[in-house]
């Protein structure tokens, strides 16, 4: 089945999140409140918020997204083209930017998102981030009503799973198996609120999240059984 996807019709994705604010101290008496009451299971005991709140960038209820990064094949002949554009920035103008990308180019029905754990993480995130900032959900990001098979998402970790839900299988570790150069040179998702907040480094975050949407490609490529991506086929911050 994944042989018959027209692969120009697919937009590969990541998103790189952060806590809301910097330091647990920093949120409104109420938010502190309905953190700690939201974490209270994952918490070990004992644990404080405070100290559990450098996690707090992967629930879009305390967190925000700092960069979505997509890329596209661009050409339907040899040498194959992929681009790579990012949206980075306040969230809420980085979200409209990027409902503009969908909604010119995404919207028709065979139109196809693909992230890797993005049914779980990536999709329902940019969703639920657009609705606290009361922007229209794109056609592809809206699912009410849809039949699972009528959902146009993709995602490598659900493919790698073939049914199979109790495993996890990380982007680095299944990009090790296929033989694909790790993404992970420089920095992972643990220290990107560090390089945010205190380096105020958001091209490096930027580079972090574009590798991982080619290696996100390239796993779809390998579970095809078709050639890597060249770094010539790769075109870089594409404007």
């Amino acid at each position: 089945m994944l042989h018959k996807i027209n692969l120009h019709n697919v937009l590969f994705l990541d998103i790189e999140t952060v806590p809301l604010q910097e330091n647990f101290s920093d949120l409104p008496e109420t938010e502190q409140y309905l953190f700690s009451d939201k974490t209270a299971y994952q918490r070990a005991e004992g644990q404080s918020a405070s100290s559990f709140y450098e996690r707090a960038g992967i629930w879009a209820e305390f967190g925000k997204i700092i960069c979505v990064s997509v890329g596209y094949f661009a050409s339907k002949y040899q040498p194959r083209q992929f681009r790579i554009k990012s949206f980075s920035g306040e969230e809420k103008e980085l979200l409209l930017d990027f409902k503009t990308l969908l909604d010119n180019y995404y919207s028709g029905s065979r139109h196809l998102l693909c992230a890797h754990n993005g049914k779980e993480f990536d999709f329902p995130y940019i969703a639920r981030r657009m609705l606290i900032h009361q922007i229209a959900l794109p056609k592809i990001l809206s699912l009410h009503g849809k039949k699972p098979w009528e959902i146009p998402h993709l995602d490598t970790m659900h493919l790698w799973r073939f049914g199979d839900f109790k495993q996890y299988t990380s982007l680095k570790l299944l990009a090790h198996v296929f033989g694909i150069p790790s993404p992970k040179d420089d920095i992972d998702g643990s220290q990107v609120a560090q390089v945010y907040y205190q380096e105020k480094d958001i091209e490096r975050i930027v580079r972090y999240c574009e590798k991982d949407v080619v290696t996100v490609a390239q796993v779809l490529l390998k579970m095809r059984q078709e050639p890597l991506l060249s770094p010539e086929e790769i075109e870089f911050n594409l404007q």
